[in-house]
Order: C-alpha cells, then sequence, then structure tokens
C-alpha cells in the first residue's frame, strides 16, 4: 500500500510528460506531412 503513494503520482506525472511532448510536437509541425518522405524515397533522382 506505501508503494502505492509513490507509483501513483508517479505514473501521473509520466502521463502528463508524455502528452505535454506530444502536444508540443504536434504545435511545431512535426505531424504536418506523414506521406511526403514516404513517397520521396520511390522518385527517381534523375
Amino acid at each position: 500500500m506505501e508503494s502505492l503513494y509513490l507509483l501513483v503520482p508517479l505514473s501521473v506525472a509520466l502521463v502528463f510528460g508524455a502528452l505535454w511532448l506530444f502536444f508540443k510536437a504536434a504545435d511545431d509541425g512535426q505531424f504536418d506531412d506523414l506521406e511526403g518522405p514516404a513517397l520521396r524515397i520511390l522518385q527517381d533522382d534523375d
């Protein structure tokens, strides 16, 4: 029971940290063009 006093706040902090990183990446435009790099590798460089 005493370990839950440490693990519950730690897991909540981890979830908020992951959400913050996700929204920070989304605001910076990390997920704007998901198809471009996948199609760019298929094109020839003539």
